[in-house]
């Protein structure tokens, strides 16, 4: 994912900076410039160089420049070359060096060593730092009492604080960032000089002198309350049950006590939630073990710098538990740790009000669509209706950022939304590509700027569907290009016509090209990018998801593509069902259900009863739920094809299953059909593995020299089968997943005869699917197949801008210069 942690060692310099040969003086000294890109501004890296020169006696100078750190040193041979080697040995645990490069100088005869003042370039490309979670040594100080930031709620230092977020340009120095307010006093100022100081050269930081301030806002026109008196006023109310907006690093969180059954509830009503899990804030991992399993990965990742949400499979033994209302019908927990000072000093002081330590719900301050609320203003206007009173701060955020949020799956990490703690790290390009911007998808949206072999994406902008998204979408584009100095020449998007971030591309193309990427193409060209493929030789690339445009205009999402970055090829596909009303079957899963009963020739014989009513069996749970006049009409839709777009989509297969199963019938949010089916399969006795070969998808080709067809039908009908024989819920949905594990060998098998393929990428949000992605990468694997997944961008549409970033560059590499305004993708 791109975290903050030191990688593995830099890549060799081109001139090796340890070297000892170059220009010498008469007295035998050494001078040599050495230029260091990467993540290494905002780390704490000046202020290293300057410890390890003055350690090895060696003069010169420091500075940051727009592209990342410039050191000259001079000095004896052997501390020159000693240097070079600690260089990139023993750089501070937040930098990450991508290159070193070294020139030999002519002696110029320097005293001492300085850090120099920062200089603007005209085309930055260093990397900026995510923000960081509070580091151990800060965390002491806060807790001492002789300390002069003992419980200040803004304290931070080089290696740790907010960075991304308040970074407003590059070279990144005070002047350049939200603190520019906040003048340093005298002993913040005299830390900040001081080479020897944990503090030296750390840009955000302050005292309570000098820095930022907390304050409690409450509802109406009642005085605000500072400081201590702020945070036990923000406790109070949250231990009798009240919901405070609380202001963190990259926008406010929405809070109440997570075992306060009516809080949880009330805050779910006001945010129109559903019931869409929330996050739940511990203070430690002893906490986090109280409430869920942990195995080791899990625990790194959840204490890791990032501070994700992790998904975690929650406890069931009898243990205290969070009131019903934070994650119902979930398996899992979404957790995440502290990682502000505020957020500490919080929940202390609710452990202290209440009596006890306390989790929180801290889910994203706006309501469902909207993007994070993090200008303060803004806050008082949108969150007023959802939150009780404020506790803010006046430090501005400059950049609006999400949590992210991570789960593990054999025991790497799955980014399902790469933002706070990773965002904008770059991913590494398997090849060079020309200046480009690609606006992503319409729901996850991120956007993802490209140039030379390295793409810097956004946090998690949202769903395009709001105006303050598409408003948020154009601040986090701008700020990008500022922070990278990358001005594309060319913009990628998806192919479908009515998405909102293909006509933003186009409003603001200003002449230049906008070149269309098939939805699933991206998909499987991200991960093909994040693990570094050349594209030398195609992949087999199962894309599953909802719902993807397709080159025939139907909603794709069953895919099997062969595909490199040039192209795909239409492998093979789930055999079309009707997708009837569009939208209204997704919100409502029984009409797919119905649907794929219709097309199974099951369930429905096509009379009208005594009433009027059409003749479905009455025993199905999917025709129990459908009201009786939306029964007919959809019987009328089905057989008339009127307002049925089709579809292959995988991800409305497992929403029409958990509705035949009587599991989930409408759906609050995204997936949460899908996913409580998962649940179901997960409580099965010996998993998808105990089931195999239950059901069998058919295979066909009715095209001679066209695309497979997967057709569901068969599965459909024997689950019917089952269901009516009184087999319990947990084996059927595990046989669903054995069933589309099958259809992932068999396709592979078959791309292997034909074409000789043996690297196989599983990508798309239905691989978001734990039990799914495990058993079907360890059953590739037993078949000698390279099983590609993500690790640095979500398999859903979180990824698909730097799929569609490569597509385009390779597309733009093919053609020569240039490109037509919405070129198409071979496909």
């Amino acid at each position: 994912m791109g975290s903050p942690t030191r990688p593995a060692p830099a890549p060799a310099p081109a001139t090796p900076a340890g070297r000892g040969a170059g220009q010498s003086g008469s007295d035998g000294r050494r001078r040599r410039r050495i230029t260091v890109r990467g993540l290494v501004q905002g780390v704490g890296f000046r202020p290293f160089v300057h410890a390890a020169a003055t350690d090895l006696a060696l003069a010169g100078w420091v500075c940051n420049d727009s592209d990342g750190v410039i050191v000259e040193v001079e000095g004896s041979p052997g501390a020159v070359a000693e240097f070079g080697r600690r260089l990139t040995a023993d750089a501070p645990p937040l930098a990450v060096i991508e290159r070193v490069t070294a020139t030999d100088l002519a002696p110029r005869g320097d005293a001492a060593f300085t850090i120099a003042r920062s200089r603007a370039g005209d085309a930055p490309h260093t990397m900026v730092s995510p923000d960081v979670a509070t580091c151990p040594d800060c965390l002491r100080e806060l807790a001492d009492p002789a300390d002069r930031r003992h419980r200040h709620p803004f304290i931070t230092c080089t290696n740790c604080g907010p960075r991304f977020t308040i970074i407003t340009g590059l070279p990144y120095d005070r002047p350049a960032t939200t603190m520019a307010g906040f003048p340093l006093c005298p002993a913040c100022a005299r830390e900040y000089r001081d080479p020897r100081d944990r503090r030296f050269h750390a840009q955000p930081i302050a005292c309570p002198d000098c820095g930022p301030r907390l304050e409690f806002v409450p509802p109406g026109t009642g005085p605000a309350v500072l400081g201590e008196d702020a945070l036990a006023a923000a406790a109070r109310l949250l231990t009798v049950g009240g919901v405070v907006a609380v202001k963190g690093i990259g926008g406010y969180h929405l809070a109440c006590l997570a075992t306060d059954q009516a809080a949880v509830a009330t805050l779910r009503r006001r945010k129109r939630r559903g019931d869409k899990p929330f996050a739940v804030m511990v203070a430690d991992l002893t906490a986090a073990r109280r409430l869920a399993h942990l195995d080791r990965a899990e625990a790194a990742v959840l204490a890791g710098p990032a501070r994700p949400i992790v998904l975690v499979a929650r406890r069931d033994d009898g243990r205290p538990a969070l009131a019903a209302a934070v994650a119902p019908n979930s398996p899992d927990l979404g957790l995440l740790l502290p990682y502000t000072p505020v957020h500490h000093l919080l929940l202390a002081a609710v452990a202290a009000a209440g009596g006890s330590p306390a989790p929180l719900v801290m889910t994203s301050g706006n309501l469902g669509g909207e993007p994070i609320a993090a200008d303060d203003a803004d806050a008082r206007r949108r969150l007023a209706p959802l939150a009780d009173a404020w506790l803010r701060h006046d430090r501005p955020i400059h950049v609006p950022c999400d949590d992210s949020v991570v789960r593990v799956v054999d025991g790497d990490p799955l980014p399902l939304r790469r933002s706070r703690g990773f965002a904008p790290l770059p991913v590494p390009l398997p090849f060079a590509v020309a200046p480009t911007l690609a606006v992503g998808a319409d729901l996850k949206n991120t956007c993802a700027l490209g140039t030379d072999r390295s793409a810097w994406l956004s946090g998690h902008i949202g769903d395009m569907d709001d105006a303050d998204t598409v408003r948020a979408f154009t601040a986090a584009e701008h700020h990008l290009e500022r922070l990278t100095g990358i001005r594309p020449t060319a913009l990628a998007t998806d192919a479908h016509p009515g998405y909102r971030s293909r006509q933003w591309a186009r409003r603001h193309a200003a002449g230049r090209p906008v070149r269309s990427v098939q939805h699933h193409h991206a998909h499987v060209a991200a991960v093909m990018a994040e693990h570094g493929l050349t594209g030398d030789r195609p992949v087999v690339g199962f894309a599953f998801d909802g719902t993807g445009y397709g080159t025939d205009g139907a909603v794709w999402g069953g895919e099997t593509l062969i595909a490199d970055y040039r192209g795909f090829e239409r492998f093979a596909h789930l055999a079309y069902v009707p997708l009837p009303g569009g939208d209204a079957a997704v919100r409502r899963p029984y009409r797919m259900a119905l649907a794929h009963l219709w097309a199974a020739g099951v369930g429905w014989d096509g009379g009208v009863g005594w009433d009027g009513d059409v003749g479905w069996d009455a025993d199905l749970p999917p025709v129990a739920a459908c009201p009786a006049g939306e029964r007919r009409a959809l019987a009328h839709q089905l057989a008339t094809g009127l307002a049925c777009v089709p579809t292959a989509s995988m991800g409305r297969l497992f929403d029409a299953v958990s509705s035949l199963l009587g599991v989930r019938h409408r759906a609050d949010f995204e997936a949460q059909a899908a996913i409580e089916l998962e649940a179901r399969a997960r409580r099965c006795p010996g998993g998808p593995d105990a089931w195999r070969n239950r059901y069998a998808f058919g295979i066909d080709r009715p095209v001679p020299g066209g695309p497979l067809v997967a057709d569901a039908a068969p599965v459909i009908r024997g689950l019917v089968r089952d269901l009516r024989r009184g087999l319990a819920v947990e084996a059927m949905s595990a046989g669903l997943h054995a069933a589309v594990v099958a259809l992932v060998v068999d396709l592979a098998r078959q791309a292997r005869s034909e074409r000789g393929l043996d690297v196989v990428a599983l990508t798309g949000g239905v691989f978001q699917n734990v039990l799914l992605a495990t058993a079907a990468a360890r059953a590739l694997r037993a078949e000698g197949y390279t099983v590609l997944r993500h690790r640095r961008v979500p398999p859903n549409d979180g990824g698909i801008a730097l799929g569609q970033l490569v597509v385009a560059a390779a597309g733009a590499r093919e053609r020569g210069s240039g490109g037509a305004d919405d070129h198409e993708t071979r496909g």
